[in-house]
Protein backbone atom coordinates (compact mmCIF):
# COMPACT_ATOMS: atom_id res chain seq x y z
CA UNK A 1 0.00 0.00 0.00
CA UNK A 2 2.97 2.58 1.17
CA UNK A 3 4.72 2.04 -2.21
CA UNK A 4 1.34 2.89 -4.55
CA UNK A 5 0.64 5.64 -1.66
CA UNK A 6 4.09 7.30 -1.03
CA UNK A 7 2.80 9.10 1.69
CA UNK A 8 5.27 11.73 3.46
CA UNK A 9 4.09 11.21 7.09
CA UNK A 10 3.02 8.22 8.79
CA UNK A 11 1.77 8.36 12.31
CA UNK A 12 0.92 4.97 14.55
CA UNK A 13 -1.90 5.55 17.11
CA UNK A 14 -2.48 1.74 17.32
CA UNK A 15 -2.74 0.50 20.84
CA UNK A 16 -5.10 -1.29 23.41
CA UNK A 17 -4.70 1.77 25.47
CA UNK A 18 -6.08 0.87 29.01
CA UNK A 19 -4.14 -0.24 31.56
CA UNK A 20 -5.55 -2.33 33.81
CA UNK A 21 -7.07 -4.01 30.53
CA UNK A 22 -4.04 -4.74 29.63
CA UNK A 23 -3.76 -7.48 32.89
CA UNK A 24 -6.80 -9.19 31.38
CA UNK A 25 -5.58 -9.50 27.61
CA UNK A 26 -1.98 -9.44 27.81
CA UNK A 27 -0.79 -11.03 24.93
CA UNK A 28 -3.75 -8.75 22.72
CA UNK A 29 -1.79 -5.92 24.49
CA UNK A 30 1.41 -6.98 23.20
CA UNK A 31 0.41 -7.94 19.41
CA UNK A 32 -1.48 -4.57 19.10
CA UNK A 33 0.64 -2.17 21.49
CA UNK A 34 4.15 -3.32 20.86
CA UNK A 35 4.79 -6.17 17.85
CA UNK A 36 2.76 -4.28 15.25
CA UNK A 37 4.62 -1.76 15.51
CA UNK A 38 7.65 -3.88 13.79
CA UNK A 39 5.82 -4.80 10.28
CA UNK A 40 4.60 -0.75 9.76
CA UNK A 41 8.21 -0.07 10.15
CA UNK A 42 9.34 -2.77 7.60
CA UNK A 43 7.05 -1.33 5.08
CA UNK A 44 8.52 2.40 5.02
CA UNK A 45 11.51 0.67 5.30
CA UNK A 46 11.29 -1.32 2.20
CA UNK A 47 8.34 0.71 0.18
CA UNK A 48 8.73 4.50 1.12
CA UNK A 49 12.08 5.43 3.13
CA UNK A 50 11.78 8.85 2.45
CA UNK A 51 8.51 9.33 4.84
CA UNK A 52 8.59 10.90 8.46
CA UNK A 53 7.72 8.57 11.48
CA UNK A 54 6.00 9.15 14.81
CA UNK A 55 5.24 6.26 17.53
CA UNK A 56 2.75 7.11 19.95
CA UNK A 57 5.06 5.99 23.11
CA UNK A 58 3.81 6.73 26.16
CA UNK A 59 4.60 8.66 30.07
CA UNK A 60 3.73 4.34 31.00
CA UNK A 61 7.21 3.80 30.18
CA UNK A 62 8.00 5.56 33.78
CA UNK A 63 5.21 3.52 36.21
CA UNK A 64 7.92 2.92 38.68
CA UNK A 65 9.46 6.76 38.23
CA UNK A 66 13.45 6.33 39.15
CA UNK A 67 14.33 10.27 38.19
CA UNK A 68 12.94 13.24 38.58
CA UNK A 69 11.92 15.25 36.40
CA UNK A 70 11.33 12.45 33.92
CA UNK A 71 13.12 13.55 30.33
CA UNK A 72 13.94 12.24 27.08
CA UNK A 73 16.62 9.95 28.49
CA UNK A 74 15.71 6.32 27.15
CA UNK A 75 12.67 5.62 29.62
CA UNK A 76 12.92 2.43 31.87
CA UNK A 77 10.99 0.24 34.54
CA UNK A 78 7.28 -0.25 32.84
CA UNK A 79 5.08 -1.74 35.12
CA UNK A 80 1.98 -3.14 32.82
CA UNK A 81 1.47 -5.61 29.84
CA UNK A 82 1.14 -2.26 27.99
CA UNK A 83 3.69 -0.56 29.41
CA UNK A 84 6.11 -3.26 28.75
CA UNK A 85 4.69 -3.11 25.34
CA UNK A 86 4.88 0.27 24.75
CA UNK A 87 8.70 -0.44 25.21
CA UNK A 88 8.93 -2.62 23.05
CA UNK A 89 7.91 -0.43 20.35
CA UNK A 90 9.83 2.41 21.78
CA UNK A 91 12.78 0.39 20.99
CA UNK A 92 12.20 -0.85 17.66
CA UNK A 93 11.17 2.52 16.21
CA UNK A 94 14.98 3.81 18.11
CA UNK A 95 16.52 0.68 16.25
CA UNK A 96 14.99 1.39 12.43
CA UNK A 97 16.20 4.80 12.91
CA UNK A 98 19.72 3.70 14.32
CA UNK A 99 20.59 0.95 11.94
CA UNK A 100 18.96 2.10 8.70
CA UNK A 101 18.85 6.13 9.17
CA UNK A 102 15.32 6.37 8.78
CA UNK A 103 13.79 9.67 9.99
CA UNK A 104 11.39 7.69 13.16
CA UNK A 105 10.52 9.09 16.34
CA UNK A 106 9.03 8.76 19.39
CA UNK A 107 6.31 11.01 21.41
CA UNK A 108 6.59 10.29 25.06
CA UNK A 109 2.96 11.89 25.81
CA UNK A 110 1.81 11.84 29.40
CA UNK A 111 -1.85 12.01 30.04
CA UNK A 112 -4.03 14.16 27.10
CA UNK A 113 -7.31 14.61 27.61
CA UNK A 114 -10.86 15.41 25.67
CA UNK A 115 -14.31 14.53 25.54
CA UNK A 116 -14.05 11.36 23.99
CA UNK A 117 -12.05 9.87 26.57
CA UNK A 118 -13.55 6.42 27.21
CA UNK A 119 -15.49 5.64 30.44
CA UNK A 120 -12.85 3.45 32.34
CA UNK A 121 -10.98 6.94 32.72
CA UNK A 122 -10.39 8.69 35.96
CA UNK A 123 -11.26 11.73 34.20
CA UNK A 124 -14.64 10.58 32.32
CA UNK A 125 -15.49 8.75 35.31
CA UNK A 126 -15.42 11.78 37.59
CA UNK A 127 -17.21 14.04 35.03
CA UNK A 128 -20.22 11.54 34.33
CA UNK A 129 -20.66 10.60 37.62
CA UNK A 130 -20.47 14.18 39.13
CA UNK A 131 -23.05 15.29 36.03
CA UNK A 132 -25.66 12.29 36.86
CA UNK A 133 -25.14 13.58 40.70
CA UNK A 134 -26.19 16.90 39.84
CA UNK A 135 -29.19 15.63 37.64
CA UNK A 136 -30.21 13.19 40.95
CA UNK A 137 -29.63 10.26 38.98
CA UNK A 138 -27.15 9.05 41.58
CA UNK A 139 -25.94 9.50 45.00
CA UNK A 140 -22.40 7.66 44.76
CA UNK A 141 -19.39 8.34 42.77
CA UNK A 142 -16.96 5.70 43.17
CA UNK A 143 -13.50 6.04 43.10
CA UNK A 144 -9.92 4.35 43.85
CA UNK A 145 -7.18 6.79 45.35
CA UNK A 146 -7.85 10.32 45.11
CA UNK A 147 -4.61 11.57 46.30
CA UNK A 148 -3.23 9.61 43.10
CA UNK A 149 -1.77 12.41 41.06
CA UNK A 150 -1.58 13.19 37.00
CA UNK A 151 -0.19 15.20 34.52
CA UNK A 152 -3.03 15.89 32.09
CA UNK A 153 -2.69 18.16 29.20
CA UNK A 154 -5.30 19.39 26.51
CA UNK A 155 -5.43 16.26 23.24
CA UNK A 156 -5.63 19.27 20.60
CA UNK A 157 -2.32 20.36 22.20
CA UNK A 158 -0.58 16.89 22.06
CA UNK A 159 -1.44 16.64 18.91
CA UNK A 160 -0.49 19.36 17.59
CA UNK A 161 2.74 18.83 19.25
CA UNK A 162 3.04 15.38 17.48
CA UNK A 163 3.25 17.12 14.15
CA UNK A 164 5.52 19.59 14.73
CA UNK A 165 7.63 16.81 15.98
CA UNK A 166 8.00 15.34 12.35
CA UNK A 167 8.57 18.93 10.52
CA UNK A 168 12.10 19.29 12.78
CA UNK A 169 15.31 19.22 10.88
CA UNK A 170 16.11 16.00 13.15
CA UNK A 171 14.19 13.06 13.79
CA UNK A 172 14.83 12.44 18.18
CA UNK A 173 12.41 11.84 20.77
CA UNK A 174 10.48 13.99 22.63
CA UNK A 175 8.76 13.95 26.35
CA UNK A 176 5.41 15.85 25.50
CA UNK A 177 3.77 16.66 29.10
CA UNK A 178 2.38 20.46 30.87
CA UNK A 179 4.98 20.00 33.79
CA UNK A 180 1.94 19.98 36.93
CA UNK A 181 0.82 17.33 38.46
CA UNK A 182 -2.73 17.89 39.76
CA UNK A 183 -4.36 14.86 42.21
CA UNK A 184 -7.67 12.83 41.20
CA UNK A 185 -8.96 14.82 44.72
CA UNK A 186 -7.78 18.50 42.80
CA UNK A 187 -9.92 17.35 39.64
CA UNK A 188 -13.14 16.15 41.87
CA UNK A 189 -12.81 19.76 43.45
CA UNK A 190 -12.31 21.72 39.94
CA UNK A 191 -15.40 19.54 38.46
CA UNK A 192 -17.73 20.43 41.39
CA UNK A 193 -17.26 24.30 41.11
CA UNK A 194 -17.78 23.96 37.39
CA UNK A 195 -20.85 22.10 37.64
CA UNK A 196 -22.09 24.29 40.78
CA UNK A 197 -22.35 21.61 43.10
CA UNK A 198 -22.35 22.82 46.71
CA UNK A 199 -19.75 21.35 48.85
CA UNK A 200 -19.21 21.02 52.60
CA UNK A 201 -15.85 21.12 54.79
CA UNK A 202 -14.47 17.47 53.89
CA UNK A 203 -15.18 18.00 49.90
CA UNK A 204 -18.44 15.73 49.61
CA UNK A 205 -21.41 17.03 47.49
CA UNK A 206 -24.44 18.67 50.22
CA UNK A 207 -27.39 17.16 49.77
CA UNK A 208 -29.81 18.95 47.32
Amino acid sequence: MFQHIQPTEITNLATQIHVSVSFETPEYTGDVTGIGTTPLLDAILNQCPRARFYQASSSELYEKVVELPQTEKPPSYPRSPYAVAKAYSYWITVNYRESYNLFARNGILFNHESPRRGRRFVTKKIIEGLVKYKRGLTSTVYLGNSDAKQDWGVAGDYVEAMWLMLQQPIADDYVIATGKTYSAREFVEKTLQYLEINTISNGRPANQ
